[in-house]
């Protein structure tokens, strides 16, 4: 068992929120397990910073395990289709491919496509569920639909496999007040995602951990 176990929702490329939430507030130890939710990328201005600094971290000891959001997935997309290489653009790919300084997704280095194309998309350990989205109840095997772990999610499971874990997810801003609330609720779905790229929200404009099995959160 890791000495303590993080989550953090959608970084979307705001690097230096990241590396302040890891260093001067979680003060990540190689002994701990932090899970990333997804969505490293696009949006905010650092993309290419945020992907460098987790395999830094990673390349240091630190016991990390970066999930696949929508974004990667629209990338990797985007990469071998015009259209949706164009769609991806639109949602924010215009900002990564100026991190790190190409005209087209493709001109992506290998180890950073390697790096993306490798993500698992969701991450299981004891009574929790991570996932970037969320998970397709009706049908047999919840595990198997990765299409709903990127863009769908749901409050609330009934699927034997899901009922009785603890989901912690991202993918939908949300406010850090809602966050709060499912806590005290002791709801079985947590959304941490509460908008770190949109700083000109007065609601959002947040980057959050969050601490299990204490459940509490770390947001900045």
């Amino acid at each position: 068992m890791p000495n303590r176990l993080f989550a953090i929702g959608d970084i979307h490329g705001c690097f230096n929120s990241f590396q302040n939430l890891i260093e001067n507030h979680l003060t990540l130890e190689k002994n701990d397990l932090l899970i990333l939710l997804g969505d490293y990328i696009d949006r905010g201005p650092n993309s290419k910073e945020v992907i460098d600094y987790i395999l830094e971290l990673q390349s240091q000891g630190y016991n990390i395990t970066p999930l696949m959001g929508n974004h990667e997935a629209m990338l990797l997309e985007a990469i071998t289709s015009h259209s949706k290489s164009s769609s991806w653009i639109q949602n924010g790919g215009d900002s990564t491919l100026s991190s790190f300084g190409v005209k087209q997704p493709i001109d992506i280095a290998e180890n950073y496509i390697h790096f993306f194309s490798n993500l698992p998309y969701f991450h299981s350990i004891d009574e929790y569920l991570f996932v970037h989205a969320g998970f397709n109840d009706s049908i047999l095997n919840p595990f198997e639909d990765t299409n709903t772990m990127l863009r769908q999610s749901s409050e609330q499971y009934n699927h034997p496999q899901l009922a009785n874990r603890t989901i912690i997810h991202g993918h939908r801003p949300t406010e850090i007040s809602h966050t709060q609330r499912q806590i005290q609720l002791e709801l079985k779905v947590i959304n941490i995602d509460t908008g770190c790229v949109y700083r000109n929200s007065k609601k959002l404009g947040r980057l959050t951990a969050i601490e299990l099995p204490s459940k509490c959160l770390i947001s900045i």
